[in-house]
């Protein structure tokens, strides 16, 4: 499978970098995986909900610019559809084998991601209920596409 990672942020801390390219490394056995970052806007002052979608809206534009035509794009949302590890191994398979053209997962900033890149979404992915930092996120997706990736090929993977 090949899949990408459009993300709103940088990974400017060391560990979370050493984490998502140690996942990275370890996905190349099984296709190609990479990252597309983009530059996250600063959260407008004083908390106005007006500057706030703006922000989120600039953002999505230029999620939706790293995104092509033909790409199946799965956004990475809190109400999204929740997955176990083989279930989402499955699901992905299925997309891969089905000609779904390239994957492309996107993890918005800390405003989250815009209704116009919702709207772009073939689907949505819930990691959890719970929120975390996008840098996290990241990483954990990282993780659960290598997990995918192992149970897709047959190789053994911790429950």
């Amino acid at each position: 499978m090949n899949a990408t990672i459009i993300a709103v942020g940088r990974l400017r801390e060391k560990p979370y970098r050493a984490m998502a390219d140690e996942y990275l490394k370890r996905l190349s056995r099984y296709g190609k995986y990479r990252e597309t970052e983009l530059q996250d806007l600063p959260e407008p002052p004083g908390g106005s909900e007006a500057l706030a979608e703006q922000v989120k809206q600039r953002e999505g534009e230029a999620i939706l610019k790293a995104i092509r035509p033909g790409d199946h794009v799965i956004a990475l949302t809190i109400p999204g559809e929740s997955w176990d590890s083989p279930g989402l191994a499955r699901h992905l398979e299925s997309l891969a084998v089905g000609g779904a053209g390239e994957i492309v997962f996107v993890i918005g900033g800390s405003l989250g991601l815009s209704d116009a890149v919702i709207a772009r979404a073939d689907e949505e992915l819930s990691m959890s209920a719970m929120t975390f930092p996008h840098q996290l996120a990241r990483v954990m997706l990282l993780e659960q596409l290598y997990r995918c990736a192992r149970i897709t090929a047959g190789e053994r993977y911790h429950k």
